[in-house]
Formats: structure tokens, sequence, C-alpha cells
């Protein structure tokens, strides 16, 4: 009679077990809204993961930043209490300050050297990222930051007359900014337009698709055409959450944000083109430099590096990225 009973409890707490195994939800947050293409993409992969793993385990996302900032999204991706996050270079930096080293100015300037940078570096960013607890589930570019001010601005000096607004929370290149001349003004995104009206402001470093939807053209007039930096994002996961998967559905996790990553770096540089030509057709003025200005700003970046460098950008990678581009840039007959 023991035996049987002990049997029947042995079946109720094997069964109570998978169905906890079954209800298994990853909470991954995101601060972009969900009616961007972002937030359509992480919806669309999100079912597809959950149906790959047969719902054994299901995946959640909170979109417009209702977990908070990305700060605060990472004490919780440590605590547990989120499984998985969105993040920008910013905030891949706060896990891993070598991220940074992707957002120096003018260092990477085209789609085609971003491809050949992430084909040669992204599984060292990666192993930086594992290295301190977290798993790189996909890649996703958000287009490039640039210039967009009240006045024309074709020069650094120019720039450095007037108040550039940049997000709020990233200390370390605005400092840099900062040391090079540049007046830097934090400013929350949702602000940005209240700045440039009071006059805190004259000029964003941000991305066309942000200046697009918050209406900030309105305002900024002049678009510097020049890609300063590119914007890299990544979904990132934490270790506990990924060994927590079936090793059978990791593969098809993995397959899966592969391909919607694939998809939405296209459709992102057609984004921000079709969003810079709107606002031209609302007035914006698209100001292009010549190859003489452009030097100098270029030449202005590379004398401030060395200051920069083993500080806010990881040197070695600095390096090694320049030597990548160099050889690329070099096979193509350009500078």
């Amino acid at each position: 009679m023991k035996k049987i009973k002990l049997l029947i409890i042995l079946l109720i707490l094997t069964a109570a077990a998978g169905t906890l195994y079954a209800q298994r939800v990853i909470k991954v947050a995101s601060m972009v809204p969900e009616n961007t293409p972002w937030g359509s993409a992480l919806n669309k992969m999100a079912a597809e993961w959950t149906a790959a793993c047969n719902g054994e385990v299901t995946f959640q996302i909170f979109h417009n930043g209702v977990a908070g900032s990305e700060l605060d999204v990472l004490r919780k991706l440590k605590l547990n209490q989120i499984q998985a996050a969105v993040f920008s270079t910013v905030g891949m930096s706060a896990i891993s300050q070598e991220i940074m080293t992707l957002s120096v100015p003018f260092l990477i300037r085209t789609d085609d050297e971003l491809d050949i940078i992430l084909a040669n570096a992204k599984d060292d960013l990666e192993k930086l990222l594992a290295g301190k607890g977290f798993q790189v589930i996909a890649w996703a570019r958000a287009g490039w930051v640039k210039v967009f001010s009240k006045t024309p601005v074709y020069t650094p000096a120019e720039l450095k007359r007037i108040k550039l607004g940049t997000v709020a929370g990233q200390a370390e290149l605005m400092q840099a900014f900062k040391s090079m001349g540049y007046q830097m003004i934090p400013v929350d995104i949702t602000e940005i337009v209240t700045a440039l009206n009071s006059g805190m402001i004259d000029a964003v470093y941000q991305s066309p698709l942000i200046v697009a939807g918050n209406q900030v053209f309105g305002i900024t007039k002049n678009m510097m055409n020049v890609n300063v930096a590119p914007i890299m994002g990544g979904l990132i996961m934490n270790q506990p959450a990924w060994r927590s998967i079936p090793d059978k559905y990791k593969p098809k996790i993995l397959e899966i944000a592969k391909t919607i990553e694939k998809e939405m770096d296209m459709s992102i540089i057609s984004l921000e083109k079709d969003a810079i030509n709107t606002m031209k057709s609302y007035g914006l003025t698209i100001n292009d430099l010549t190859s003489d200005q452009l030097k100098v700003w270029y030449d202005e970046t590379d004398k401030a590096m060395p200051s920069l460098l083993g500080t806010t950008f990881n040197r070695d990678l600095y390096n090694r990225f320049s030597e990548i581009l160099k050889n690329y840039r070099s096979s193509r007959g350009t500078n």
C-alpha cells in the first residue's frame, strides 16, 4: 500500500512539474513602441518562438518602455524579473563597455562598412556579452545618427557654436563629445520638441526615424547629410533563461531570430530613406557636404581619438575595426 501511495505521489509531482514546465514564460522588455516595424517584428518573433517550442515555452513582449529605462531593464534582467530585452548600443555598453566602440563618430560610415565589421567581429562582441552572463539572440539595426539643426551645419566649428541635444543616459558618449568642444545637452526623447522650442537646444544628434516620428523636423529644418554613427541594438537574454529553454528548441529559436533580423535590416534601410524623403516634402533641407568638409570632420575626430581610447572607447576593438575598414576601403579604392 505504501508503495502505491508513493507511486501516486510521484505521478502527481511529475504531472505538476510538467505543467509548470509547459507554462514557462520568457518576459521580453522593449523600449520601442509596439506600433513600429520593430514592435511588429518582436510580436512576430514571439509568436513563432512559442509555436516552435510547442507551447512549452512562451514569450511575452512588454513594449513601449513599460518595464522602465534600459538601466532599469538591465537591473531586472540581472534579478531575473525579466528574462530578455531589446537594448540599444548604449544599453549593451552598460553590460560590456567595449560595445560602445561601434558608435565611434565617423568610424563606420556606410551600411556596407557596417556589414564588414559585423561579419568580422560580431562573434567577438557576443562573447563579451556572454562573459557578462547574457546570450545575444539577434542584432538589430536602427539606421544612422545624423545631425538635425535649426540653422545649417557643415563644419565642426558651426556645430560647436550651438547646443546639441542627445539622449539622456549616454554619459560616456556625451563626455566624449564635450571633450571635443561640443555643447552637449541631455534630453529625453519625449522632451526634444519642448527643448527645441524653449531654446534649451538648437540641434539634435538623432535617427531620422525618431526625428520624423516625433515631428522634430518642423523645428530643425536642416539635416547634415552624413552618417555620424550606426544605431545598433540587440535582443539579449540572461543566461539562466537561455539555459532553461530545452536544447532541442534553441536552434529553431536562433534560426527564427536570424531570419527576422535580416528582414528588419532590409526594411530599416528603406524606412530611413522614406522618412527623409517625407521630411523633405514638408520642408526639410538636406545639407550636402563637400569632400573637403567631410575631411575636416574625419580629421577632427581622428585628432581627438587618442584621448578617448581606453576610456570611452575600447582601444583594441577600435584598432581592429580601423584595420578592417582600412583594408576594405583600400580594396574599393576609397579613403
